[in-house]
């Protein structure tokens, strides 16, 4: 955790550069200043929230920064600095909302694949991992792929602990630093079993003894009602969504193997 990018983000003067127009809730690229240190952000107020049949109105950004600590407590760094403030940019002050750190991409190059991305039928290349078949706009066979890396599949671990509803491909970006990173997290965390991923790749694995460590040491800070990550989740997402959160990592702590996909829609659409 990023203390500094963190108060930043909670206290800094935001000002818009943009609206991300392929967000399907309202989303607003900005800067945020303290008048020492600057950078962007991604700010997604509450009042921009498209309502779901079954997700509460109003909700999505606390399951974002819900999101944000779980991954933080697992020491796992996969989703960006995340945190809710009380107000949004001097400039059209659309009220509370999510900010999170923006992440610098590379310049995309045609000869270097994305973590998820889409190949010729037959052509999966080293060191990634088939997850469907499909036709392409043109009608040609494809074969969706993904990264067979440490770091995704430590994503896709991370999105069955936080029952994520939605990855997509597009919500997987890899930054100038080499790293990856996981945005979009705002339909995760659901009493209900909503996983909806394109990270099937390691359904049936077994979970690496560090990750699974890692999942008893979360356990025990969520069994205890007087820690500080259960005190904060209990101010974003409900008593319900706590206790299934808890299952679903004891699960994969005591099992210690990844889940097939329960379901015949266990992959979103689009998937990018």
């Amino acid at each position: 955790m990023n203390a500094d990018c963190l108060e930043l983000l909670v206290t800094g003067e935001l000002t818009v550069l943009g609206r991300i127009a392929s967000a399907s809730n309202l989303t607003v690229a900005c800067e945020v200043s303290d008048g020492t240190s600057a950078m962007r952000c991604v700010y997604k107020p509450i009042r921009g929230e498209q309502p779901l049949w079954d997700f509460p109105d109003g909700t999505l950004a606390g399951r974002e920064v819900a999101s944000y600590l779980i991954s933080d407590a697992l020491g796992w760094d996969l989703i960006p600095e995340t945190a809710l403030r009380d107000d949004g940019p001097v400039d059209v002050d659309l009220g509370p909302g999510m900010v999170q750190r923006w992440i610098d991409r590379p310049d995309a190059r045609e000869d270097v694949l994305d973590p998820v991305d889409l190949v010729p039928a037959g052509s999966v290349p080293d060191g990634y991992r088939g997850v469907l078949n499909a036709y392409d706009q043109h009608g040609d066979e494809v074969v969706l792929v993904h990264e067979d890396s440490r770091r995704l599949a430590r994503l896709a671990l991370l999105d069955v602990v936080l029952n994520n509803a939605d990855r997509k491909g597009g919500h997987i970006l890899t930054g100038v630093d080499g790293r990856v990173y996981a945005i979009d997290h705002g339909i995760c965390l659901h009493s209900e079993n909503k996983l909806r991923t394109i990270l099937w790749g390691w359904a049936g694995s077994p979970v690496p003894v560090g990750d699974a460590g890692d999942l008893v040491l979360l356990g025990r800070s969520l069994d205890d009602p007087d820690s500080s990550l259960r005190v904060r989740l209990s101010g974003l997402i409900t008593a319900d969504e706590i206790d299934a959160l808890r299952r679903r990592v004891a699960v994969l702590a005591d099992d210690g193997v990844m889940p097939l996909p329960p379901h015949s829609r266990a992959i979103p659409w689009p998937p990018f």
